[in-house]
């Protein structure tokens, strides 16, 4: 008897030892995997589209000091992304032909974040850049937030936080009923997450499978009135998109390595929507409105326009 007992225990030492392993192994493989895979992109693309993000930075301020008023924190800790979304071929965009039946949409439902949104399709050609200086001005196609009546390539008015991802549900749920064959994608922040319709999207987009519809949340941790963790805590932000019955995948939102193949494993995902947490940081490239909670809604001085073009054309030379 006690021979058993000795072998059935020896079994199970073996058995545990070689399970160990083979979660050690893949541990091994997938790092390896992943460190590989890193330079995917092309040098010559990335040096490119970091070039596009710097000047859609440099923009950015010089509108925003132009205007004297609007939102420079959440504008420049998404530049990276924008460089990505319009500039790297990977989307279906046409500025020739803005009403594309079957282009991809791009929704941003933080919608003061605009300058980002305007500078981008300026640099893309939707327009003339001149009308950068006319943002917030009276008649002026540039308003304090987008407006898909007077803006060319904005597909959807927003402003109102947490409308925009409804929106672009709908938008998903319409495309697939067509079989236009397009993504939408909703650019969220993370302050906007302490809106109720966030979540009733959210709940709504994944009932529906909508695995047409790309959410990429901008998470650089502050809002209008101080931290988000100290406003309205909403972590742990992947669970609760996870358990909402989204795919999330976590990356640092200025990588665009990471950028680049978080949107290519979304765009190729099929039976549920996914959620992209880019990790970003407010105010990016600008040193003095790095992680500065009064950036959300304050605009540079001349002086301070002229020193965050040198830092930005510092870090891009």
């Amino acid at each position: 008897m006690k021979d058993i007992y000795y072998i059935i225990n020896k079994n199970l030492i073996v058995k545990k030892f070689f399970t160990k392993c083979k979660r050690v192994f893949y541990i091994i493989y997938t790092q390896i995997f992943f460190a590989l895979e890193r330079n995917v992109m092309d040098k010559e693309e990335k040096k490119f589209l970091m070039e596009m993000a710097g000047k859609i930075r440099v923009d950015i301020v010089e509108m925003l000091c132009e205007s004297g008023s609007g939102h420079s924190g959440g504008s420049l800790s998404l530049a990276d992304i924008f460089s990505y979304l319009y500039f790297s071929g990977t989307l279906k965009l046409d500025p020739k032909n803005p009403s594309m039946k079957d282009r991809d949409r791009i929704v941003l439902s933080k919608g003061h974040a605009c300058p980002v949104l305007y500078a981008t399709l300026a640099e893309k050609g939707y327009f003339d850049k001149a009308h950068l200086r006319t943002l917030r001005k009276f008649g002026s196609i540039l308003q304090g937030h987008p407006d898909m009546k007077k803006t060319p390539g904005i597909d959807m008015t927003t402003g109102s936080l947490g409308q925009g991802l409804s929106c672009a549900v709908g938008m998903a749920m319409g495309a697939r009923l067509d079989k236009l064959g397009c993504n939408v994608f909703a650019i969220v922040g993370d302050g906007e997450c302490d809106e109720g319709q966030i979540w009733e999207a959210a709940m709504a987009a994944a009932h529906y499978r909508l695995d047409n519809l790309i959410v990429i949340l901008d998470r650089n941790g502050l809002q209008i009135d101080g931290y988000t963790k100290d406003i309205m805590n909403t972590e742990p932000m992947i669970y609760k998109w996870k358990s909402f019955g989204w795919e999330v995948i976590e990356i640092n939102g200025h990588d665009l390595d990471e950028i680049d193949r978080a949107i290519t494993k979304a765009t190729d995902f099929k039976t549920k929507p996914v959620c992209i947490v880019a990790n970003t940081i407010k105010g990016k490239g600008v040193s003095f409105m790095e992680d500065r909670c009064e950036w959300h809604g304050k605009t540079p001085s001349p002086e301070e326009k002229e020193k965050a073009i040198r830092e930005i054309c510092g870090a891009n030379s």
